[in-house]
């Protein structure tokens, strides 16, 4: 097989700037699908990766009815730049991204279809309930509507050693930004910059959230944070040519 193109998602089921780009991602796998001409052992790749934006380990709030009010207002900030829903009202403020990672990776064993109706339900969660997935309880009572999904497999799934191996193993890539991301200084509202984990630079760094890392045969683009439809064509351009070729053909 002759990957021409890999495109890796930085992402988080409960991330409001991934919700506001899913429209946008989902178009761009579309243009990808009718338009690259992919030949008998060529592959564009498209890869998700988990980056956990709420991780585990941190303090609870003193006072989590004001935390979700604030966070609410947060959210509906953001949804004027993106255009996203938002809910009503925010009951909780996600305790952790881990239940509903594990859960949208292993639902990757299900097939594409699957994991993308998934994740977004996970999403919904936050976004139109205002109710987080954030325990594997929850979890699993918002994907129990998905047609197609075997909700007993996932549950499994999801709570196997090999799937909480592979989004520690997200968790680290995440936290492991490539140069590129560094050198990002626009005065956008969400330009992609990598995030600082801690006051000190020896804290280290992750990728913001979306971000999208283009590897192609012309070398490597990124596209981070909130970005126009045309500014992940271009970066497609850059790391591939080829395919950026065959989609205007």
């Amino acid at each position: 097989m002759t990957e021409l193109l890999r495109i890796t998602e930085y992402t988080d089921p409960a991330c409001p700037w991934a919700w506001g780009s899913e429209p946008k991602f989902r178009w761009l796998r579309g243009v990808l699908d009718a338009g690259a001409g992919l030949g008998r052992g060529e592959a564009v790749v498209w890869r998700r990766v988990f980056g956990i934006l709420f991780d585990e380990g941190e303090p609870p709030a003193p006072d989590p009815a004001a935390e979700a009010a604030w966070y609410l207002e947060e959210l509906r900030e953001i949804s004027g730049h993106t255009g996203a829903p938002c809910p009503e009202k925010l009951e909780w403020v996600t305790a952790s991204s881990w239940p509903a990672s594990l859960a949208a990776k292993a639902a990757e064993r299900q097939g594409a279809e699957t994991a993308e109706a998934v994740l977004h339900r996970l999403r919904e969660t936050t976004f139109l309930d205002g109710r987080p997935a954030d325990t594997p309880e929850r979890v699993i009572e918002a994907l129990r509507e998905i047609s197609g999904l075997d909700l007993s497999r996932l549950a499994d799934d999801a709570a196997s050693p090999a799937t909480l191996e592979a989004v520690r193993r997200d968790h680290a890539e995440t936290r492991a930004p490539c140069p590129e991301v560094f050198a990002i200084d626009e005065p956008a509202r969400h330009p992609g910059r990598a995030k600082p984990l801690g006051e000190d630079p020896e804290d280290g760094f992750r990728y913001a959230l979306p971000t999208l890392v283009f590897d192609g045969p012309a070398g490597r683009a990124v596209a981070a944070g909130w970005r126009r439809p045309q500014e992940y064509l271009d970066a497609l351009a850059k790391a591939a040519p080829d395919v950026a070729g065959r989609l205007v053909q």
